[in-house]
């Protein structure tokens, strides 16, 4: 089941400087790679922008997932990414091998040359980029990126295969059309106004996702859903569940996955990993 994480381009609002901004996105980067989320999708809030808009957040966000041995060859040396060095490290366990089986593990990997007869040369993070066979009647162009499944460092063997590259992927897309893909899942908006998350309803909340799927989106800074998509708080509140199947803004529900909370702001990096630890809990 699919697992999508949606972020405004206003998560940065708060940010005084360039190099907040980058660390604050890091840990946005770290609560997805933690939760095992699949897509990470900012959606545009132009209204909410201040200095770090649509293109900075995508960029240190992309450059966050990528692997460590891509980064290079993936991105040239750009303004955004004057203080990639302070981002916090995934660690996925695909980049790391830890997740390695005697099968072998998945790696992700740059097309660097397009051949003839259907090899491609491939940076995949070894010692030289390996010529490799695309399987089927797949077509690939230089700069692509492929999914490698390495069963063999020395000698090296290893296949091109048509899977989406560990981790997790970084759009830019709105919102509606996020909430409108066949694979959304369960839909969930987080406020304060939202259903307050307990005991009692986690059970039923996180059997839906693990059952379905889940497609959850955050606010920013002093600047929350309801705002950014022209809902009334009001109607927010008066959402029942037990009443009605359709929330407002198109979601499933609308939750408070901290209904306790101290401080007057909570960020949007906190309230990632306090509602993803709830939302996705196993039995």
């Amino acid at each position: 089941m699919t697992r999508s994480v949606l972020v405004p381009s206003s998560i940065c609002r708060e940010a005084e400087d360039k190099r907040e901004a980058t660390r604050k996105l890091g840990y946005v980067a770290r609560a997805a790679a933690v939760f095992r989320a699949d897509r990470l999708v900012v959606f545009p809030d132009p209204e909410g922008e201040r200095r770090w808009g649509v293109g900075f957040v995508e960029t240190v966000l992309r450059y966050a997932a990528t692997p460590p041995y891509l980064r290079k060859e993936a991105f040239d040396t750009r303004d955004e990414l004057e203080y990639a060095g302070i981002l916090p490290p995934l660690r996925l366990s695909s980049w790391t091998g830890s997740e390695s089986s005697g099968s072998g593990s998945h790696r992700e990997g740059i097309v660097t040359q397009v051949g003839s007869e259907g090899r491609v040369r491939v940076n995949c993070g070894m010692q030289h980029p390996i010529s490799l066979h695309l399987p089927g009647d797949m077509e690939v162009s230089e700069g692509e990126r492929v999914t490698i499944r390495v069963s063999s460092r020395r000698p090296v063997r290893a296949r091109i295969v048509e899977e989406a590259p560990p981790g997790f992927q970084v759009f830019t897309r709105a919102i509606g059309d996020e909430l409108d893909r066949p694979d959304a899942g369960f839909r969930v908006a987080t406020s304060r106004f939202g259903v307050p998350v307990g005991t009692a309803t986690v059970g039923d909340l996180t059997q839906r996702v693990h059952e379905d799927g889940l497609t959850v989106a955050f606010g920013s800074p002093e600047r929350g859903l309801p705002p950014m998509l022209g809902i009334d708080a009001d109607a927010v509140r008066e959402f029942d569940p037990a009443q009605s199947t359709r929330a407002p803004g198109g979601f499933d529900t609308w939750l408070n996955t901290i209904p306790d909370q101290g401080s007057e702001v909570v960020r949007t990096e906190e309230a990632m990993f306090a509602s993803l630890a709830c939302l996705t809990l196993t039995e």
